[in-house]
């Protein structure tokens, strides 16, 4: 994999994210936050009618066997749900778990191959949306006669509801259900831990480049993950972007450094305080002047919305909190 690349495609990942409640793309008919699954005859059997995250309606007429993820999230829940032998597909920024490194790459450099796609055969496919799968390429695959599910969950409670909605389409309801539990009683443990600690105001720094910040949008996925782990975010615009008079103005109290996760040179605190210091305007943060900067390395399970959201979430309350985790 090309050094450069997981950056990238990370902010991509963001991007999509921090636009969620802003700006859904205009050809959808936006997320559905009560995704169904309709059984048409009995809830074991098949066919099942499914309702994905645009409002789509997918009709499986019998188990899915084959199948192609396009995006790392979409990866993280069928394996979760003990299916990762029916993938035939997946993106070549899929790392997790380590088996699906074994799987031929349909989406490389986060363009989707429609041919790679067509050749693997598959009897469902699991998109992504607000154009994080473009929806030229999903109508394309319509047209080709391909099981499409669109997922774009943009809370926490979404993420559950995608992970029973694909649950129903690969007849793993129960399992879907004890991992869904599972999740939500962990986000109770974090929430009751900070719930008497005070809520510092939190900027998390996703990318930083030539004096343009992206950090969490306004009304976010990250937004409310920084909230739930006891912190106040600072937000940027739909798309996560804040300008420097904003962030300068905000003042934030503590400063998370996701870039980290991809920068070996913003791993050491100290490294990282002197490389803030010399950004224009930064030098006078409060929490650049306190040195309340945290190099953050766990950027790729607090963005991405699958199973292991639950451990960015814990990792960002051990940040901010790190006294009620002693």
């Amino acid at each position: 994999m090309a050094p450069l690349r997981r950056p990238r495609f990370a902010l991509l990942h963001f991007l999509m994210l921090a636009s969620a409640c802003a700006a859904p793309a205009a050809s959808s008919p936006g997320p559905s936050a009560d995704s169904s699954v309709m059984p048409s005859a009995g809830a074991e059997s098949f066919p099942v009618t499914l309702t994905d995250d645009v409002g789509r309606h997918l009709v499986l007429v019998s188990e899915p066997r084959r199948i192609v993820s396009l995006a790392p999230s979409n990866t993280e829940i069928v394996c979760a749900l003990d299916a990762c032998d029916r993938l035939v597909g997946v993106t070549d920024f899929d790392d997790f778990p380590p088996e699906v490194a074994d799987v031929d790459d349909v989406v490389i450099a986060a363009s989707v191959d429609v041919e790679l796609v067509v050749a693997a055969e598959p009897d469902l496919v699991l998109a992504a949306g607000n154009e994080f799968t473009p929806t030229a390429v999903i109508e394309q695959l319509d047209a080709l006669g391909l099981p499409v599910l669109v997922l774009y969950p943009e809370t926490l409670s979404e993420v559950y509801a995608d992970i029973e909605l694909i649950g129903a389409a690969l007849d793993r309801r129960t399992e879907a259900a004890e991992l869904v539990s599972g999740m939500e009683a962990r986000v109770a443990d974090v929430v009751a831990a900070v719930a008497g600690s005070e809520r510092p105001l939190t900027l998390y720094e996703v990318f930083h480049s030539e004096g343009t910040t992206y950090t969490a949008g306004e009304g976010s996925f990250l937004a409310s993950l920084i909230e739930l782990a006891g912190g106040t975010p600072v937000t940027g615009d739909a798309q996560g972007v804040i300008g420097a008079e904003d962030l300068v103005a905000a003042d934030p109290e503590l400063i998370l450094l996701g870039t980290a996760s991809y920068d070996p040179s913003l791993a050491d605190s100290e490294a990282a305080i002197e490389t803030l210091r010399a950004r224009s305007g930064w030098g006078d943060l409060v929490a650049v002047r306190d040195g309340a900067v945290i190099p953050y390395l766990h950027d790729i399970v607090t963005t991405r919305p699958g199973p292991r959201i639950v451990d960015g979430l814990e990792a960002l309350a051990r940040a901010i909190h790190p006294e009620e985790f002693e």
